[in-house]
């Protein structure tokens, strides 16, 4: 790195700073990162608090301050642990043993046990049935039912006993707070009125220290934390609505890390010799789903409730070029609704995999009685009437956005086979409340193009299909499936769980509620001419690599 270098970027950053992005000056001094070495990131985040308990919006960046017990990368990566270094469970597969981190600490110097765990936990329990239940925030309750006890046996062993045999204990993300922070906060104000202001106290590696909603959060490094004190200054979350500001700030040198950016914005910053660009496997799906409702809140046409034409759909859908058109090649071929990243339960279903064709796809229409009897170019349903199907989509956030080509290819390949589809683009909200179960006022459309970025336990794979669940927006109900799930909820043991899960993949694909049009990257980049250390296989599970980034 030469002088040249780091003149530019000041003069740059000054520039706009003067100008093109006023949010930076609330956020960070004049002077480069370079020479204070707090690291500056940007991403499509609006938290709304730092209180876990009360939200959904703050994953991050609250992981940055709070551990996991297990959390997804610790099963993932062997260096990305939780406040448990190691775990076990008994062979009446109930009892759950993990082992706490030897000697740890909360940021404020007091020590962080297996206590604190168990209050965080039993907390969360002691809510359970009342009017004020720990229920809607990032730190719930969801899975606690089925929990017997949870106890500190001491300091560094913390035991779990389940009522029924579940992969609970590991696949919970809850996130561990201070019992001598939380302990006098009531589950009132823990689900609403607490903010839970900076500065925090975690056992993370950065502290948030300061937070402006719709701006920007600053944090300090953790003196305190398991592996040492991070090597940088500090880190600062600058918070947009869009990703242009995110790739300008990369090139100007006012950002050192950016995520969510499109694929046009990732090819030109690959172009920069200060820039690496990376792309990381998430748990995104894509789908198309089918409006599988009978009654309250059903479709335009019985059709959609009959898995020959969904099936036969199927054919039509060319998932090779939503990939390689709509996202450039950033993504993984639409299969099942297991996708890659959760490499434990995968499956790419070679053996029952549908392919792109449209004849054929014409060819099963017209054995299930969906023919164009007519010769207008539009097939009729078995009860006479012509097509036309509502296809409603949307954004559901900013890491969710999803580009209109891949819309427009399934309207054109729909067409051709004589399925007209006329599309309606919904905000976030409104693509919300329509798709929302018709018990809540949801329904009424025939195709919806959505996404969802749930874990990769085996429940939340497989609550697309879930007929009570939520993320049905198939709304599509299955006694074979329910069994499945059912026989997965109180399964401990990853092999048996495996099996179930590719047994309940296998019948949803064969059933066709979901036709999965592909999995996108994450796209991000970083600049190197200010930190190193940045690693590969990038998580938002976890804080990796911000642990361990240092100046260059």
């Amino acid at each position: 790195m030469d002088e040249g270098s780091l003149n530019r970027r000041a003069v740059i950053k000054a520039m706009l700073l003067g100008s093109a992005a006023p949010w930076i000056m609330s956020s960070t001094a004049l002077a480069s990162s370079c020479d204070d070495h707090i690291v500056r990131v940007g991403g499509i985040f609006a938290p709304d608090s730092m209180n876990p308990f009360a939200t959904w919006s703050s994953f991050l960046p609250t992981v940055f301050t709070y551990d996991f017990l297990v959390g997804v990368d610790a099963q993932r990566h062997p260096d990305r642990k939780g406040i448990a270094k190691e775990w076990s469970v008994a062979d009446d597969n109930l009892t759950w043993t993990f082992k706490i981190w030897p000697n740890l600490k909360w940021s404020d110097g007091q020590p962080a046990t297996a206590r604190d765990a168990a209050f965080t936990y039993n907390y969360l329990r002691g809510s359970i049935g009342k009017p004020e239940e720990l229920n809607v925030g990032w730190n719930n309750t969801d899975g606690l039912q089925n929990v017997e006890s949870i106890t500190a046996l001491d300091d560094e062993t913390l035991q779990i006993v389940t009522k029924k045999p579940t992969r609970w204990p590991l696949d919970n993300w809850t996130m561990i707070v201070p019992e001598h922070i939380w302990k006098d906060i009531s589950y009132a104000d823990a689900r609403s009125a607490f903010r839970n202001d900076p500065p925090l106290v975690g056992t993370g590696p950065m502290i948030i220290s300061e937070f402006q909603q719709g701006q920007f959060v600053r944090m300090t490094p953790n003196k305190h934390f398991r592996t040492g004190q991070p090597a940088t200054a500090g880190m600062i979350l600058n918070l947009f609505q869009a990703a242009d500001p995110i790739a300008q700030g990369l090139k100007s040198g006012s950002l050192d890390y950016g995520v969510s950016l499109t694929a046009a914005q990732w090819a030109d910053l690959s172009k920069d010799p200060e820039i690496v660009v990376d792309q990381a496997r998430v748990e995104q799906r894509n789908y198309l789903a089918f409006n599988t409702a009978s009654g309250e809140g059903a479709g335009s046409t019985k059709a959609l409730q009959d898995p020959a034409f969904r099936d036969a759909i199927g054919y039509a859908i060319d998932q090779k070029a939503i990939v390689d058109r709509a996202y450039q090649g950033h993504a993984d071929l639409g299969v099942g609704i297991v996708m890659p990243a959760a490499t434990d339960y995968y499956s790419d279903l070679s053996d029952i995999r549908r392919h792109f064709d449209l004849e054929e796809a014409a060819r099963r229409l017209d054995a299930a009685g969906y023919r164009d009897t007519n010769g207008d170019g539009i097939r009729e349903d078995k009860e006479g009437k012509g097509f036309q199907l509502e296809l409603i989509t949307g954004s559901t956030s900013g890491i969710l956005e999803m580009p209109i080509a891949q819309v427009q290819f399934i309207e054109g390949w729909l067409g051709q086979i004589g399925i007209p589809v006329s599309v309606t683009q919904f905000d976030s909200g409104a693509l919300s409340a329509r798709s929302a179960a018709p018990a809540k006022g949801g329904g009424g459309w025939d195709l919806l193009v959505k996404a969802s970025w749930l874990s990769p336990s085996a429940h939340d794979l497989l609550s697309m299909g879930s007929g009570s669940g939520q993320d049905n927006r198939a709304y599509w109900k299955n006694d074979k499936f329910e069994k499945l799930l059912s026989e997965i909820d109180v399964t401990a043991d990853l092999k048996k769980s495996q099996e179930l899960v590719d047994q309940a993949a296998r019948l949803i694909y064969t059933e066709a509620p979901y036709i999965i049009l592909c999995y996108p990257f994450v796209l991000d980049a970083h600049r190197k001419d200010c930190f190193e250390g940045w690693g590969t296989q990038n998580s938002l599970w976890t804080y990796y690599p911000f642990d361990r980034v240092k100046p260059v």
